[in-house]
């Protein structure tokens, strides 16, 4: 065996230069995915699932709820009820911020934009490790911004700057 490598050593140094390409090519070269990092300095939205971000909300069809027979009107109790505590801003309009990041922040006691408008560097870095697995949101896709743009109304102001509501 030894003698059949050292008579022909080229033809295995090519079979092993062409596997190392092959197997670069498999686990490197195929990857579909490609993450712009963009410049570093730059601010400005997230440049990730910018499609999704930039895509119309999907509409919510308000179905009241069914009475069992008997209960006529029960239906307009419940969703009476289970307004007071949907009252607020509807925070996922802050690009970025999702639903469960909206409960965690409502679970903080944070409704409105006005709140996420007034914070301060003290105030975010609080905020912020307490969202666990999302740290970094708030500064990377700038939500004190944008809430102070969404509070005033002005949603002219916030699509040059931040896309598409």
């Amino acid at each position: 065996m030894i003698e059949l490598v050292r008579d022909n050593w080229i033809l295995v140094g090519v079979a092993l230069l062409i596997g190392l390409f092959v197997a670069w090519w498999v686990l490197v070269g195929v990857r579909r995915t490609r993450v712009d990092l963009g410049k570093p300095g730059e601010t400005g939205p997230a440049k990730r699932n910018q499609a999704l971000i930039d895509s119309s909300p999907v509409a919510s069809a308000a179905i009241p709820p069914l009475a069992p027979a008997g209960l006529a009107g029960a239906g307009e109790a419940v969703q009476a009820l289970a307004e007071p505590a949907a009252s607020g801003d509807d925070l996922t309009r802050i690009k970025g911020l999702g639903p469960k990041l909206a409960d965690q922040l409502r679970a903080m006691g944070v409704t409105r934009f006005a709140q996420i408008a007034a914070w301060d560097d003290a105030e975010i870095d609080r905020v912020d490790a307490k969202l666990g697995r999302f740290q970094g949101r708030i500064r990377r896709d700038d939500w004190p911004a944008q809430a102070r743009l969404l509070g005033a109304g002005d949603e002219a102001g916030y699509e040059s700057r931040f896309g598409k509501l």
